[in-house]
Order: structure tokens, then C-alpha cells, then sequence
């Protein structure tokens, strides 16, 4: 099964119901580059959860991020 973050296009294989995402995972989810994810996770763009060493990204947190993105209009 795949899911996808506010209809993009992009998936990766989830089980249904998922609530939390690696990093690697929000990167192939965004089609962002994973040292990408943790700098928007280290200037605060990208808010995250941890639990000891793993830290682990709302999915409610990548729509609220893809959400505060502005378009451009060339």
C-alpha cells in the first residue's frame, strides 16, 4: 500500500494509518534530499519528535509544512 502527503504524487510504500516518518522517509515522501529534511528540522521548519536518538516527523507536521509553502509565479 502507498500513501501520500496531501495528494503529491510522490509515494512510499506505508501501512495504512501511519502517523510518524523517519527522516529518510520525509525526504522520498517530499522528493527532498534527506540532509535537507534535517536542516529544516534543525532551523525549525520542520518540527519533529524524539524519542533517545531517533527522531521521527509527524505526518500532520510535512502537511502542515507543504501547506506553509508559497507558491511561485513566474
Amino acid at each position: 500500500m502507498s500513501t501520500a502527503i496531501d495528494g503529491l504524487s510522490k509515494t512510499v510504500d506505508a501501512p495504512t494509518g501511519r502517523l510518524l516518518y523517519t527522516p529518510k522517509e520525509a525526504a522520498e515522501v517530499l522528493s527532498y534530499g534527506r540532509s535537507t529534511i534535517y536542516e529544516l528540522m534543525a532551523e525549525g521548519a520542520l518540527k519533529y519528535v524524539k524519542r533517545g536518538r531517533s527522531r521521527r516527523i509527524r505526518r500532520s507536521d510535512l502537511e502542515a509544512y507543504v501547506n506553509s509553502l508559497e507558491p511561485v509565479c513566474n
